[in-house]
């Protein structure tokens, strides 16, 4: 990458999973692996990106099957869990020195702004990077579906999804070692085959909005950037 490149993208949502907040725990938050999220995050920001923040609450709650609870319950637990990552995530970004605005599908004006797009975007505009919890504020959509929500509603160039995996691949490469890496792949591709990137909803948003998803490994140190700077990474998901 030479010194006067340019981003690609200047305005971007990133969907974290909350797994990824946890690093080799069971569960929780490691405070060491939220730091250095936060400060890629503000190294992208830095070069006058507008981020906005899409986290799951998988490290926190993950499921209610096995508690008796219904699914609707279950769904709203996880909304506040998400939330719990928003917040996490906010105070070490500011730590870093950017401003940070939390904004909910849920009311909770304590501690979150209630969710308006408008309002959004213009926190955007102003530079601060904007992290959207509790998903769509509804039960039966996850996290995934969230983020494809934002994405669209701030307009976005890009929803970049952050995973525990270098790509899209052709199959389960643990389950199938002839498994090939894909670079490019549609919409429709990802929907028939059933490669489990994102849910089934969050895909057919972007297709039906022509919103571009790139598949990356958040594992490696520096790959925010360099999805950000347009460097050959992961997958691309368009038409």
């Amino acid at each position: 990458m030479t010194s006067n490149a340019q981003p690609k993208y200047r305005r971007i949502l990133l969907k974290l999973s909350g797994e990824f907040l946890k690093g080799d725990n069971d569960f929780g938050i490691d405070a060491d692996v939220v730091a250095r999220l936060s400060r890629e995050v503000v190294e992208i920001a830095d070069l006058d990106v507008e981020v906005g923040i899409v986290i799951g609450g998988g490290n926190i709650f993950r499921g209610a099957g096995a508690m008796n609870i219904d699914r609707a319950a279950g769904d709203y637990i996880g909304m506040m869990a998400t939330l719990i990552n928003s917040l996490t995530l906010q105070a070490a970004i500011e730590h870093e020195g950017r401003q940070t605005r939390v904004m909910s599908a849920i009311e909770v004006r304590a501690v979150a702004e209630t969710y308006i797009r408008r309002r959004a975007v213009r926190h955007l505009e102003r530079g601060r990077v904007v992290i959207f919890g509790c998903g769509t504020g509804n039960p039966y959509f996850t996290t995934d579906t969230a983020a494809a929500l934002r994405a669209n509603e701030i307009e976005a160039e890009v929803l970049l999804k952050a995973t525990q995996v270098d790509a899209v691949y052709s199959a389960d490469p643990k389950k199938e070692p002839d498994a090939k890496k894909l670079d490019n792949i549609s919409y429709q591709e990802v929907l028939s085959q059933n490669l489990g990137v994102m849910d089934a909803s969050a895909i057919s948003l972007c297709r039906e909005n022509s919103m571009p998803i790139l598949v990356f490994n958040l594992n490696k140190p520096g790959n925010i950037l360099r999805a950000v700077m347009g460097e050959q990474i992961g997958t691309i998901i368009d038409s």
